[in-house]
């Protein structure tokens, strides 16, 4: 229990979205609260728009998915804040998926004019699996949106959560005057671009809604709807019960601008007050508590920038227990070997810095030469690995076709490689060596066109087969599936960790083979480790 002071202080956190709902412009005010970057603006002016695939990948090399905005440490009113940024478009949706198992909490941006989009249902859907307390942030306020109670409806039915409105705003677009604070009694008149440091101009504490300075600040017939507003919110909501929030079942909601800097400050003081400090994790053998005096860790993204020399390659670590030290031997448990770490990183906004020591609850970057792949566990010498790091089915599949066999060792380790690193899922089909690349979009077969080249030299191109859905088997009949896979010789594979896998071209052959083969389990996730 020696490090429980550090680890009380630490809120570990992601922020996800459908792309465009505005989450790498909350992601900049959270840093510019947290004094990390001192300059707002960056995203307004240097906005990624669409390009050609050439220019797409020199945007990815320059900063499109470079190591440093994967990760923010910052400091807010004495607490350490790890910020893991997720990226919104749907083409990197695995990454974002792996990196939710690293986190505490969430906080889910959605865009007022938009509401409730496809990326936004997958992404709620993997924090009801391990029950990730989430906060919402309702975005855009100051566009002309949804009303916002059908907002409330609509996040409630599409996404199967109970919110908990924390602030109201006073109209929205064009007559948005501001926010009033439910909890605090309080009311914020929106201004545009507000500064960080003006955090308490334009704020009224109004304890009793009858208070004629609400009249004088919003208007009568603004001030009578709020008043309307909060006692219908007040006689369905109630109080928040925290522990409702801890457990996932409830998720405050904040509305605000995020470009404009307005409601952002009430979202991050609420959460340093109510989001999760570190928990324990379950792991192969036991939970594992975060207040442990033991280190471990696991590994939950790996990530090379895009580098013809390939030097940088970089494994993301979450401390889970214990105290992480610099130039200290600890335990790989797949490997079976101990190994110490000269320079691991920690992330302060753009900036790298070699750290010392980590304790649960921080992300740590370490050099890695090849000897990880994600959900790789790290131990003080204990042989356990850590459970709940899902991959997902592939929703298009291709043949991997090397166009020159000279460079077949170089295509073998590249592939490799590139698929430790989580760009896709490898599959070999049973009965030959056809391999078979899975992918969430089809930006990511051109990366890894472009790496296999330009990082091992190696020239291949994809043919499209006319798979559905990939489908982990599981059996207490080993014989019953020794058969089905034999049978079914064309549609069967092997992931990288030699477990069987059914390729369906369809949701009917899908269904058909289910009702067909009772005794086999058709998994539509699978666990790195099983």
């Amino acid at each position: 229990m020696k490090y429980e002071k550090e680890i009380s202080r630490r809120k570990t956190f992601a922020i996800i979205s459908h792309p465009d709902a505005g989450k790498t412009t909350l992601t900049e005010k959270f840093l510019l609260f947290g004094g990390a970057i001192q300059v707002a603006g960056a995203v307004k002016s240097n906005k990624i728009k669409k390009h050609a695939t050439s220019d797409f990948m020199e945007i990815e090399r320059q900063r499109g998915i470079s190591v440093a905005t994967s990760v923010m440490t910052f400091e807010y009113k004495g607490i350490s804040i790890n910020l893991l940024d997720t990226p919104g478009h749907k083409d990197f949706a695995e990454d974002t998926y792996r990196t939710l198992t690293a986190v505490d909490s969430v906080i889910l941006v959605i865009d007022s004019v938009n509401g409730v989009e496809a990326q936004t249902r997958r992404l709620m859907e993997v924090c009801r699996m391990r029950d990730t307390p989430v906060i919402v942030f309702i975005n855009k306020m100051d566009r002309d949106g949804k009303n916002r109670f059908d907002l409330l409806e609509e996040i409630e039915n599409e996404l199967k959560i109970s919110l908990h409105p924390m602030t109201w705003p006073i109209n929205s677009g064009k007559e948005f005057k501001g926010v009033y604070n439910l909890h605090d009694k309080n009311l914020r008149l929106f201004t545009a671009s507000t500064k960080a440091e003006d955090d308490d101009e334009d704020v009224y504490s109004i304890s009793n809604l009858s208070d004629t300075l609400l009249d004088a600040k919003v208007g009568e017939r603004d001030a009578a709807q709020l008043r309307e507003d909060v006692e219908l919110i007040d006689g369905v909501y109630g109080q928040l019960n925290a522990s409702d929030y801890l457990e996932g079942k409830i998720a405050p909601v904040f509305f605000g601008s995020a470009v404009n800097n307005f409601g952002v400050k009430e979202m991050l003081d609420a959460f340093i007050q109510i989001a999760p400090i570190p928990k324990s994790r379950e792991t192969s053998t036991r939970t594992v508590a975060a207040e442990e005096d033991k280190f471990s860790g696991f590994i939950f993204k790996i990530h090379a920038n895009l580098d013809p020399k390939h030097r940088d390659r970089i494994a993301f670590m979450r401390v889970c227990s214990g105290k992480f030290e610099r130039n200290k031997y600890f335990h790989h448990v797949r490997l079976d070997k101990d190994m110490r770490f000269s320079n691991p990183y920690s992330f302060m906004a753009r900036s790298k810095d070699v750290i010392e020591d980590a304790f649960a609850g921080d992300v740590v970057g370490l050099f890695d030469t090849g000897n990880f792949k994600i959900g790789d566990t790290l131990t003080e010498g204990e042989d356990f690995y850590f459970v709940g790091i899902p991959t997902f089915s592939p929703e298009i599949f291709k043949e991997l076709v090397n166009k020159d066999p000279m460079k077949t060792k170089q295509m073998e380790k590249g592939i490799s490689q590139l698929t430790d690193e989580g760009v896709a899922q490898l599959f070999t089909q049973f009965g030959g060596n056809k391999k078979i690349i899975g992918c969430v979009g089809e930006l990511q077969f051109e990366v890894i066109q472009y790496r296999l080249l330009q990082e091992y030299g190696a020239a291949c191109e994809f043919r499209t087969l006319p798979f559905y859905k990939a489908c982990w088997l599981t059996s207490k009949s080993p014989e019953k599936l020794a058969d089905f896979l034999r049978y079914k010789q064309q549609n069967s594979a092997e992931d990288k960790d030699a477990n069987p896998v059914y390729l369906a071209q369809s949701e009917w052959f899908l269904n058909t083979e289910i009702n067909n083969n009772p005794d086999i389990v058709f998994h539509f996730s699978s666990e790195i480790h099983k």
